[in-house]
């Protein structure tokens, strides 16, 4: 394998809303690198970066992929990240792993929710970024038109490296705004070959010349003298100014072209080598040594002791786990033992890997700024640092979204638990945006995800992986049941059956109590009116009881039972029978002290543009929720509201629909509040149907 010095080498991720042609893209990448002899196709599943079957038979990518190419003496590692926003824990890992983004935008549809949210991860982690405007062979497509709204929205760092020659069929190449070269596609030679600027081209050009000319002097204090004393500045002096300004991301650059016309990939992949930062440009790392607990850098050069994070886990059924990395400094072997410094671990490194798509390409070292892949390290996952044992580092973890749709998963056929127990926990690894829970209450098993379709590719892929053939459903809500008004009862257990008969008596008083959600017992016997030894065995009647309620079978909270007179047979009292008479007790008093169901709400903070407050209020108002309040935050309106959790199931994707996927949402469990009349008689009706058939 060729080796490359940081210098040489850059790492870029493909991001942007789905279906922009972000895997195209790389396809053509690949082809024109020479990685492929073919531009695979995502409509025929022969793609390098979507390989799993899934991605294949859904025709969208639904993992981030990596693949490295050769151009022009240097490395490049593409990493291809979905677009989906059930998908956005594959865009943070991708995020972590590259020096520079490449937001994908359509020449037709032109700036969509994906541009928007990539150009918030980006500002977020200060990530190097530029666009390329694809699909310019398109009917419709319009590149003065996007490019004008990418410089509204985004602002005025957003400039124009490429102008294109042609429009829709009629595109055919690419002119360079920098020193006014224009090239167009040769189908034969598949290669971009220099061609006369044509003259309508040329005020096009030499107005988008002057905008890069001001956003390069806008960098530099000298360049900023150059261009107001001369009003010019020269090709050495707007390259040596571009790559600062993209370096410390005051430039977005703008490149063109079409992916699947092969049209202006050679120029993109020059502008990429010419312009971009390689990992060494990035300067350092910071981290903490978990030993001293010091923060300490890491510059990424060869020569520093060796470190990297693992961005990614593939869970793979017959392989094991294969652990992606970007090595930020020194240089990893293969067969060699290494520090996982977040576990405190020490890992046997085996053979490493250069990844091309599910391609494994053995290599024997990785350097600084590389990404690789090892196999079966037992302790590692997604979000660690390894490192040289002697010099200890540690690298900030991913903060994930959380979850925030759930259904129930129910096996298909019996005797599948262990394979969706298994199946799940390897799925768990690999993908951390993703819970599993199991609700006792309700004997169901509970996966939490991003969205509904990110919870079906789970199900897809227990059924494709690990052989487990599952439906999901809507979770039961966990209602509860309490009593409203004070009632005093007697629960007397009276069995003769010869021999030793069966005796327990007691009075209880029941109240409804705030203070806890769980049992208040007060033993107020006085006289021995009830034995000592009975008194725990009443207890714990009740107790068990209070785990079905008299309403519709559901645990029971927020009671006092006070147990204040009873009696008893010296020969036929037992403590079952105290805690049978407990138990009769408590269904009766609950019966007379007005029981009424309850159900949880939930805590909801929902973030918005202005632009949809009214239709989002309305929902909230539809689903018997309570505005709390409101307030500015990072440009966008949250939302406080609390809402009842039986009218959260399927928010996530309700959210999306009404927001055209701007609005997000967190929630946590506030408290237990009484059902409406008309509600509760509704879930009342259905328990005692289900009872029905289970009997």
């Amino acid at each position: 394998m060729k080796e490359y010095k940081v210098e040489n080498v850059r790492t870029i991720g493909i991001i942007g809303h789905g279906g922009t042609g972000k895997t195209s893209l790389t396809e053509a990448i690949l082809f024109d690198t020479k990685e492929t002899d073919r531009i695979g196709r995502v409509e025929d599943g022969t793609t390098i970066s979507d390989y799993d079957p899934e991605e294949r038979k859904r025709q969208i990518s639904i993992s981030a992929a990596v693949a490295p190419c050769e151009w022009n003496n240097h490395r490049i590692h593409i990493v291809d990240i979905p677009g989906y926003f059930d998908f956005m824990g594959e865009l943070i890992q991708g995020m972590k792993a590259v020096d520079s983004a490449i937001i994908n935008v359509c020449g037709v549809s032109g700036v969509e929710v994906g541009t928007e949210k990539g150009w918030e991860f980006v500002n977020r982690y200060k990530l190097p970024r530029a666009f390329f405007v694809n699909k310019l062979d398109r009917e419709n497509s319009n590149f003065e038109k996007v490019y004008s709204s990418l410089k509204d929205k985004f602002g005025l760092s957003v400039v124009p490296l490429q102008v294109p020659i042609g429009k829709e069929s009629g595109f055919k190449g690419v002119v360079n705004v920098v020193n006014k070269q224009a090239k167009v596609y040769d189908p034969k030679t598949r290669s971009m070959i220099d061609t006369e600027l044509a003259a309508e081209l040329i005020p096009i050009v030499d107005e988008y010349r002057n905008n890069l000319m001001e956003a390069v002097a806008e960098t530099d204090e000298e360049l900023l003298e150059k261009y107001l004393g001369e009003g010019d500045l020269s090709e050495e002096d707007i390259i040596v100014g571009l790559r600062k300004g993209i370096a410390s991301c005051e430039i977005s650059p703008v490149f063109c072209g079409s992916a699947l016309g092969n049209i202006g990939i050679h120029t993109f992949l020059d502008s990429v080598v010419n312009y971009l930062p390689s990992p060494a440009d990035r300067g350092f790392y910071e981290g903490k040594n978990p030993k001293t607990g010091n923060n300490e850098k890491r510059s990424v050069k060869r020569e520093e002791p060796f470190s990297a994070f693992v961005f990614k886990t593939i869970a793979d059924p017959f392989v094991g786990r294969l652990s992606l990395f970007r090595v930020i400094s020194g240089t990893m072997t293969s067969d060699t033992s290494i520090y996982n410094a977040t576990q405190d671990k020490v890992e046997k490194a085996g053979t490493l890997y250069l990844l091309k798509g599910k391609s494994q390409i053995p290599v024997t070292k990785l350097y600084a700024g590389d990404i690789g892949a090892v196999a079966k390290l037992q302790y590692t996952m997604t979000g660690d640092t390894i490192c040289d044992l002697s010099n200890p580092i540690v690298y900030d973890k991913f903060e994930f979204p959380e979850p925030c749709i759930s259904m129930s998963v129910k096996p298909k056929s019996k005797g599948d638990e262990d394979k969706i127990s298994t199946g799940l926990h390897r799925l768990l690894e690999e993908d951390p945006t993703f819970r599993v829970s199991r609700d006792v209450e309700n004997a169901e098993m509970i996966i939490s995800g991003l969205g509904e379709l990110h919870l079906e590719i789970i199900a897809s892929k227990l059924k494709s992986k690990f052989g487990a053939d599952v439906e999901l459903t809507l979770p039961k809500v966990p209602y509860r049941e309490t009593i409203k008004k004070v009632s005093d009862v007697q629960g007397k257990y009276k069995k003769q059956s010869g021999g030793h008969g069966q005796y327990g008596d007691v009075w209880i008083k029941f109240e409804p109590q705030s203070e806890t959600e769980d049992l208040i017992f007060v033993d107020q016997i006085v006289g021995g009116v009830v034995p000592r030894q009975y008194i725990p065995a009443v207890e714990k009647g009740l107790k068990e009881a209070l785990k079905r309620g008299v309403l519709a079978g559901y645990p029971v909270i927020g009671i006092k039972a006070t147990l204040h007179d009873g009696s008893y047979h010296p020969v036929d009292s037992s403590e079952m029978a105290f805690k049978t008479a407990a138990s009769l007790a408590f269904k009766k008093g609950m019966k007379e002290a007005q029981p009424v169901l309850l159900e949880p709400i939930m805590h909801v903070e929902i973030s918005i543009p202005d632009e949809y407050m009214g239709d989002v209020m309305g929902d909230i108002n539809r689903r018997r929720g309570r505005v709390l309040g409101m307030e500015p935050v990072n440009g966008k309106q949250v939302v406080t509201a609390e809402i009842p959790m039986a009218e959260l199931f399927k928010y996530a994707t309700d959210l999306r629909s009404m927001t055209q996927s701007r609005g997000s949402f967190t929630m946590k469990f506030e408290r237990y509040e009484e059902v409406p009349s008309a509600i509760a008689q509704k879930i009342i009706e259905a328990s005692e149907r289900l009872k029905d058939e289970e009997e």
